[in-house]
């Protein structure tokens, strides 16, 4: 699998700033390469999450013509098989936090998984890796600032806070997102480590 240069710049692609801003401060320092933010338009696809993920990942690759990383979200309710998933985005759009705790009204299980996937592509053509993190927990009536999404209605198993109530640095080290960037910046900074020992070794070093 290609590795990115030392120093170099990969494309996150999103519009929103925030997160943006909640993805740099998660990876923190030891992330060996220069995040930046582009808005891209790519095709909403249907099917699996990874399937979504490494669709999309290959569109992205294609438009910048070089690396990037795609981000995935879904929230997935145990009563109804895993809905909405990919498609929460739509599910919020519509329903806002209220809606979604309002689809479980008449079940008895409100517990659910937020899932994150990171998917990574050196460039055209190239493989794409998927980084997921998952987080546990329950869809509760919705608490807390209405500035993120569906955190409002998420309280993490063993809070009794929603995501939307907990300070950021907490939420940080919890999250469904903060479990997927930690396992894609280990991965990263392996292979940067790698490729520094395997220089040293052909320089003579």
């Amino acid at each position: 699998i290609m590795a990115v240069p030392a120093g170099r710049s990969v494309v996150f692609v999103t519009g929103n700033a925030k997160k943006l801003e909640e993805v740099i401060q998660i990876l923190g320092d030891k992330f060996p390469y220069k995040l930046i933010s582009k808005k891209i338009d790519l095709p909403e696809y249907q099917g699996e999450p990874d399937e979504i993920s490494i669709q999309k990942c290959k569109e992205a690759a294609w438009q910048i013509d070089g690396p990037v990383i795609v981000e995935d979200t879904c929230l997935c309710f145990r009563a109804l098989g895993g809905l909405p998933g990919p498609y929460i985005k739509w599910f919020l759009d519509k329903l806002k936090p209220e809606g979604l705790y309002k689809l479980l009204a008449g079940f008895e299980d409100k517990s659910a998984w937020a899932l994150c996937t990171f998917a990574f592509c050196a460039g055209k053509d190239e493989k794409v890796q998927l980084f997921r993190g998952i987080t546990e927990g329950q869809i509760v009536e919705p608490r807390g600032p209405r500035d993120f999404g569906w955190d409002p209605c998420f309280q993490p198993n063993g809070y009794d806070k929603t995501y939307a109530e907990l300070p950021k640095d907490v939420k940080n080290s919890i999250s469904h997102r903060y479990r997927a960037l930690a396992s894609m910046s280990e991965h990263f900074v392996l292979m940067r480590a790698a490729d520094d020992l395997l220089l040293r070794l052909a320089s003579g070093a």
